[in-house]
């Protein structure tokens, strides 16, 4: 009997991957809303949620579960959705407790030493101030985003006032719908008080920065995999993502355990997630970085390279209700990256890379897969979902037997892959 799947946001792409999973041949994945209208220049969460039950309604098969790997707001609808019809799915609160940037930290300082010191901007001051006790270097964030939008580094006064505006227009896009989330949960009177559209501030740390993947499962809290990434030398712009990780066995452990006592202590159960860490090889420190209440579809095609299948077989099986079944090792490659190709500053592209030019790369890199993410015409800084530093115009996958074989794969697509784009110089 075919059993139904319903998927907030699903593109092309992960459609593909899901249904090369084990037993995928017995499931039909259905889009619940397209990406367009979930990441949207103006989100009503009240408005997307009537429209994602609409689409259920009318779907016209049983809906057998819900689920997302996207981040805001997929990722708070898929417990309000679920907890509406009795899917298996995470709690709201523990969703929030993980994607509620401050109140997440809050949580984590009283599991685990490893974090970074943190406070609020007060944004309500025409001209804002750290936080009593904390110093430049420091990190500035939405305490809702996605994709590391309206998140920088500062290093004086002079940052702040250049990024605020920056910062403060992804808080005017994304602050009112996640209060409108946090509005739908029963919250400290702490986190009521801060709201959606504060500015988190965080004692700037770095180091071999690394991603855990696992989930909570039945009371058991499970590891499956870990990821580095790294950046472009001299930014803080992500190179590429590359799988399993470098890091030492001793030090992937601890980051384990670390993991396990902050997902028991938000509370988060029947749900995926990943962890992102800062381990520094000279004094041996580890700093938890972020909580998310989800896998990664940005790795899903290095564990499947890897390890035979998708982290996406966790989500599924999590909105099913079972214990999640994961291959290790069962891939056809030891080692897999995800690269970036980025434009640095802002620009108009006028051109990007022909069909056959791509076809002609894939098949020479046996191994590798790209993906084209400029369009042509596009002002790349009028993007939503970008790093506030660079803008993506090509994803490149690459699998092969070592680090090397994947590097000198990638250096080819990025030599030959043709963009033309006008720079455009900001004031």
């Amino acid at each position: 009997m075919t059993r139904h799947v319903f998927l907030l946001g699903l593109d092309h792409r992960n459609l593909e991957i899901l249904r090369r999973l084990p037993g995928a041949a017995e499931l039909e994945f259905h889009r619940l809303l397209s990406l367009e209208e979930l990441q949207g220049a103006h989100i009503d969460m009240p408005t997307l949620l009537h429209r994602a039950e609409e689409e259920l309604d009318t779907a016209g098969v049983a809906v057998d579960a819900i689920a997302s790997f996207w981040d805001f707001p997929m990722v708070t609808m898929v417990p309000i959705l679920c907890a509406r019809r009795g899917l298996p799915s995470a709690d709201l609160l523990a969703v929030l407790r993980c994607e509620h940037k401050y109140w997440a930290r809050v949580v984590q300082r009283d599991a685990i030493d490893e974090i970074p010191g943190f406070g609020l901007l007060d944004l309500d001051i025409p001209a804002p101030v750290l936080p009593e006790r904390m110093q430049y270097p420091v990190w500035i964030k939405p305490v809702n985003a996605a994709s590391s939008a309206g998140a920088f580094k500062l290093e004086d006064d002079a940052d702040l006032r250049r990024h605020l505006p920056d910062v403060r227009a992804v808080i005017d896009r994304l602050g009112p719908p996640f209060q409108q989330v946090l509005d739908m949960a029963e919250l400290p009177g702490e986190i009521a008080d801060v709201g959606g559209r504060a500015c988190l501030v965080e004692e700037a740390v770095s180091g071999h920065q690394m991603t855990l993947e696992g989930f909570s499962h039945d009371g058991e809290v499970v590891v499956y995999g870990v990821v580095d990434s790294f950046d472009y030398p001299g930014t803080s712009s992500f190179q590429r993502y590359q799988y399993p990780s470098s890091a030492p066995w001793g030090v992937r452990e601890r980051i384990g355990d670390i993991s396990r006592r902050v997902v028991e202590a938000s509370g988060l159960r029947e749900s995926t997630f990943n962890i992102e860490f800062f381990w520094d090889e000279a004094t041996d420190a580890i700093r938890l970085l972020e909580v998310n209440a989800r896998h990664s579809q940005e790795h899903a095609p290095l564990f499947e390279m890897v390890d035979g299948a998708s982290n996406h077989q966790a989500m599924i099986d999590i909105a099913f209700g079972r214990t999640p079944q994961l291959p290790h090792g069962a891939g056809g490659h030891a080692v897999a990256a995800k690269w970036f190709l980025r434009h640095f500053g802002d620009g108009i592209v006028r051109s990007v890379p022909t069909g056959e030019q791509i076809a002609r790369l894939e098949q020479e890199l046996p191994g590798t897969s790209i993906h084209i993410r400029a369009l042509p015409e596009e002002q790349l800084s009028q993007r939503f979902y970008e790093d506030g530093y660079s803008s993506i115009l090509a994803t490149v996958y690459t699998g092969g037997a070592d680090e090397e074989e994947i590097a000198q794969a990638y250096r080819r697509c990025a030599q030959t892959l043709e963009f033309e784009i006008d720079e455009v110089r900001t004031p």
